[in-house]
């Protein structure tokens, strides 16, 4: 535990952490990859051109110092940053690099007012987070490594199979190169991938959640070609995977991590809300119960933009009528001509919970939500309106994000 000093002048740098954390993180990753550019290769630089990982550490930071007296209260953070740390091998020998380059940034940052007392109060609650990052990281790497078909690292995974799911949407199934097992991993959870970007001269790692049950055998993601926008460069690393990764090719894979997973222990209704390329993890949970044989009511909400994007819905409708209790409901922002309400889809427009009733949105089940940030605000929200426990409410985000409150 830290003393009451250390607490007080760590909480007081709040004020400036909430003023100017960006530009404190940013100055961090700017001199963290000067000095030691082979971590590069473990950070996604494209999450870095667009700032996300910059704002991302910067409300890390800022919630830790808020809650330094007690930071227990950021377990459930602390266990999703764990997650993602141990999917991208980040290990305990990193911390005293970014703990140098952290305590550095705030000196050169702040300028006159970090002066050695901060510095050393800072030192102190950096290695109180640290020790417990790398104690919940050594954790699940023992669990990584200790389970049938395990591994630590990564480990080489050849192409079985590549599918066309959509317009947008490639499945790539994965079998180990050494011919082994995979492990039974908990539906909902994901694994990094790593590829080389020649253009950057650096191996990328990309996390993708596993869109298929687990079976032992294999391991299957469904990757969204991210194109390029008006104001977003497009996707290097989906792109290099939807062009280039063929049937046969080997590509270096992690060990299946996430805080984000079905809850199997429970009898409660399970409701499987997604858009777009965010149905990946509920396809894993959806297709585990049917294997399962699960009696729990399920109900599986979607939403896409149009049928040509819709990846997946055939195989959904088909287990709906092998499975009385499931049911789906699929909306399309803007349909095509050719997509046919009642068959492909639902309901035209966006997806409003404010239309559905009890049935398909049952008060004592457990939600699961994964799509885009404001997507899955938008739906936490109509969710909380209709008195849904917030403890019910489970979500997965890609990349850097966060949702707040």
């Amino acid at each position: 535990m830290l003393d009451a000093t250390t607490c007080a002048l760590v909480k007081a740098t709040v004020p400036v952490l909430r003023e100017h954390g960006v530009a404190l993180t940013s100055h961090f990753y700017q001199r963290m990859f000067r000095h030691n550019p082979a971590l590069k290769h473990i950070f996604n630089q494209s999450h870095q051109q667009a700032g996300q990982q910059q704002q991302s550490l910067a409300l890390a930071v800022l919630g830790y110092a808020e809650n330094i007296e007690d930071p227990s209260v950021l377990a459930p953070v602390l266990t999703r940053i764990a997650n993602k740390h141990a999917s991208l091998g980040i290990r305990a020998e990193h911390y005293p690099i970014v703990g140098q380059h952290l305590l550095a940034s705030i000196r050169e940052v702040l300028g006159d007012a970090a002066n050695d007392a901060l510095i050393d109060a800072w030192a102190s609650a950096y290695g109180q987070l640290a020790d417990m990052l790398v104690a919940e990281e050594n954790r699940l790497y023992s669990e990584a490594a200790l389970a049938e078909g395990g591994w630590s690292g990564w480990r080489p995974f050849k192409v079985e199979r590549k599918a066309a799911e959509s317009e947008e949407i490639t499945s790539f199934y994965l079998r180990p190169a050494d011919e082994g097992k995979v492990p039974l991993f908990r539906p909902g959870q994901y694994i990094s991938v790593s590829h080389f970007i020649s253009d950057l001269n650096l191996a990328q790692p990309r996390q993708y959640s596993l869109s298929d049950a687990p079976n032992g055998e294999y391991l299957r993601i469904s990757v969204k070609r991210e194109d390029a926008h008006e104001n977003t460069p497009a996707g290097q690393v989906s792109g290099l995977l939807h062009r280039h990764l063929q049937e046969g090719d080997i590509i270096n894979v992690s060990p299946p991590f996430g805080d984000f997973f079905l809850h199997e222990e429970r009898q409660t209704p399970v409701v499987l809300i997604s858009a777009g390329v965010g149905q990946t993890p509920m396809q894993s949970m959806l297709q585990h119960l049917a294997n399962t044989a699960s009696r729990r009511t399920i109900r599986f909400l979607h939403a896409a933009r149009h049928g040509g994007v819709h990846a997946m819905n055939a195989h959904t409708r088909q287990l709906a009528e092998q499975h009385d209790n499931l049911k789906v409901a699929v909306y399309y922002e803007t349909p095509r001509p050719q997509d046919r309400p009642g068959v492909d889809y639902d309901r035209a427009g966006r997806m409003d919970l404010a239309q559905l009733n009890a049935d398909m949105l049952p008060e004592n089940g457990d939600y699961y939500l994964c799509g885009p940030v404001a997507f899955m605000l938008a739906q936490r929200d109509s969710l909380l309106a209709r008195g849904i426990d917030c403890a019910r409410i489970h979500y997965e985000v890609f990349g850097s994000n966060a949702i707040a409150g």
